[in-house]
C-alpha cells in the first residue's frame, strides 16, 4: 500500500478536531487502510488477541486513528508515528495514546462490539463510541462512577436508557482527554445533522459533543479543548 494522501470527508480547521465514528467493516475495507500501517508492537498486541472479532476491531480503530490524523495533519496514513505511554506506571505500548514528534497534536480512539471512533485536535481530546442498544447500569454502581445528580436526572427522564448510555460516553471521553472528576450538571442544545442527533457544551476547560449515529446505531462522544467537526469515513 502507498500513503497517499488525505482521503475524503471535511478537514478541520486549524483549531477544530475531528472525530469519525464508523463500523469495523467499513474501516477495514478501506482502501487506503491497511494492517501493514501499523508499527511491530501494534502487531505483536494484535497477535496475542484471541478473539477474532475484537482483534479486528482494535485493529479497525488504530487504522480509523491514522486516516484522521492524515486528514488532521495533510500527511500521508503512514507518516504518523503512533505511540501510548501509561500515566500510572509510566510504561510504552499502552495507555493513552499520542503522536511522537507532535506535542501539541491530540488523539484519542475507541472500538467496542464492531463500532470505532477515533479523533484528533489542538489540544487535549477524548473519543467514546458504544452501541446504541447497550444500557449501561445498574443505577446503583453508575451513581459511585459519575455524578449522582446527573444519573438521577438521566435515570428519571422516559428515555433513562439512552440518557444514561449518553451520560456514560460523555463521561469516558472526558476521561480519556485527561479531565478527572465530577461534570457537574451539564444542558444540550440539540440538532439534527447528517449522522443524527448531537448535542455541544463547554464543559470546565473541554468542549463536549455527543451525537447519534443512526445508520450505525451508535453513540458517540468527544471531549476536546475546541470545537469538534463530526466527519465521515
Amino acid at each position: 500500500m502507498t500513503g497517499g494522501g488525505p482521503v475524503g470527508g471535511p478537514e478541520p480547521g486549524p483549531e477544530t478536531a475531528l472525530a469519525v465514528v464508523a463500523t469495523t467493516p467499513e474501516v477495514l475495507a478501506h482502501p487506503d487502510l491497511d494492517e501493514a500501517l501499523l508499527a511491530p508492537w501494534e502487531r505483536r498486541r494484535l497477535a496475542g488477541i484471541r478473539l477474532p472479532s475484537r482483534r479486528d476491531d482494535v485493529l479497525a480503530a488504530r487504522l480509523l486513528l491514522r486516516l484522521c490524523v492524515a486528514r488532521a495533519t495533510g500527511l500521508p496514513p503512514d507518516t504518523p508515528a503512533l505511540a501510548q505511554r501509561c500515566p500510572g506506571c509510566g510504561e510504552h505500548g499502552h495507555g493513552r495514546p499520542y503522536l511522537r514528534g507532535r506535542p501539541g497534536v491530540g488523539v484519542s480512539l475507541s472500538h467496542a462490539d464492531g463500532l470505532v471512533a477515533a479523533a484528533v485536535g489542538p489540544g487535549a481530546i477524548g473519543v467514546d463510541v458504544e452501541p446504541a442498544t447497550r444500557r449501561p447500569g445498574p443505577v446503583h454502581v453508575l451513581r459511585r462512577l459519575l455524578p449522582d445528580a446527573d444519573v438521577a436526572e438521566a435515570a428519571a427522564s422516559p428515555d433513562a436508557g439512552p440518557a444514561l448510555l449518553r451520560l456514560w460516553v460523555r463521561a469516558e471521553a472526558r476521561l480519556k482527554a485527561g479531565q478527572v472528576g465530577e461534570s457537574g450538571h451539564t444542558s444540550h442544545t440539540s440538532h439534527t445533522g447528517h449522522t443524527g442527533q448531537t448535542g455541544q457544551s463547554a464543559q470546565g476547560e473541554l468542549r463536549l459533543l455527543d451525537w447519534t449515529d443512526r445508520p450505525r446505531s451508535a453513540v458517540a462522544a468527544a471531549a476536546s479543548a475546541t470545537r469538534v467537526t463530526i466527519a465521515s469515513l
